[in-house]
């Protein structure tokens, strides 16, 4: 029998979950028209940075337009390039990353979370653009995949507005304990069905869009591990929920940016302009790391990082 190369099905499995298949197969491979255009703009502003750095004289002016040292601005516009990446390969990790990461900088947290929210709000609505483009989802012909942003981005409007009465009539604690077990839950139930198809059920997507909505007006993270992996814990392919959920959480967040707005509240844009910059060029590789992803494997780092996440999530509360 003639030999066409389609893998058995030990052969298709268990590649895709090997270290090496992950990190390897999946990345964008050097020789690709938008890997090199993507290294001459990211070789560009670091360039261009490090050069105004260097030059006696021209940091001192650099940061009085910039408003941080040139240095800071890099170290930002790097940490928003790889926690992005992440965000946008796996549906997850941008501000849960992030956010501690400022705060340790020295950044007040009414600078951090407006200026993540907006930069969220765009690299979602260009992750969306860019998945549908490289094929990883179909919103004009998957009718779940546009269900399912439906369901999710409406809850983020419920959940915005009621996670002011949660915040003053639950315990912090307990909630935050219950959304980490949620969250470690999905993440084991992720790797026991990696190989299996699960029927797709909206019931399931309804109940964990709220309860991350909720998570997500209430402490402003949370939201990427919860959604993607409760996509897919109710049956839609681990591709479809990464994007899926990069346009929904762009919505939660164009309602968190304007609500800060009409509180009389600033956008530190000395923090922003980097964040965005890094995040949005980070997109264009992610979402072709997802395409050259196979699904079990996508699904395997999906549960593992949401575990990680998890752990993460629970440490802090202990």
């Amino acid at each position: 029998m003639q030999d066409y190369g389609i893998p058995t099905r030990k052969e298709s499995i268990m590649p895709a979950l090997s270290p090496r298949a992950l990190s390897l197969s999946a990345l964008p491979p050097l020789s690709s028209r938008r890997t090199r255009l993507w290294l001459l703009l990211v070789g560009s502003v670091v360039a261009g940075l490090l050069t105004l750095h260097a030059l006696p004289g021209w940091d001192v002016s650099a940061q009085a337009t910039l408003g941080l040292p040139t240095f800071t601005v890099l170290a930002i516009f790097l940490a928003a390039l790889a926690c992005e990446y992440m965000d946008s390969s796996l549906g997850m990790g941008y501000g849960t990353t992030l956010t501690p990461v400022l705060l340790l900088a020295g950044f007040e947290p009414l600078q951090i979370v407006p200026a993540i929210l907006l930069s969220e709000l765009m690299t979602g609505l260009t992750a969306g653009m860019l998945h549908q483009r490289d094929g990883n989802v179909d919103f004009l012909r998957d009718e779940r995949a546009r269900k399912t942003t439906l369901l999710l981005g409406s809850l983020s409007a419920i959940g915005a507005v009621l996670a002011v009465w949660l915040a003053v009539s639950i315990s912090k604690f307990w909630l935050g304990l219950f959304i980490t077990a949620i969250i470690l839950a999905m993440g084991v139930i992720i790797l026991l069905t990696r190989n299996r198809q699960i029927a797709y059920r909206a019931g399931g997507i309804v109940a964990v869009g709220a309860v991350a909505a909720f998570n997500k007006g209430l402490s402003g993270g949370g939201y990427g591990p919860l959604v993607t992996a409760g996509q897919v814990v109710s049956g839609l392919p681990a591709k479809h929920a990464v994007a899926v959920t990069s346009v929904t959480e762009s919505f939660t967040c164009l309602i968190g940016v304007l609500a800060y707005l009409s509180l009389g509240k600033s956008i530190a844009w000395e923090l922003a302009l980097p964040l965005t910059l890094g995040a949005l060029l980070s997109v264009p590789m992610a979402t072709l790391t997802v395409r050259r992803s196979t699904e079990a494997g996508l699904r395997g780092v999906v549960g593992v990082v949401t575990l990680i996440l998890g752990g993460v999530a629970l440490l802090k509360l202990l």
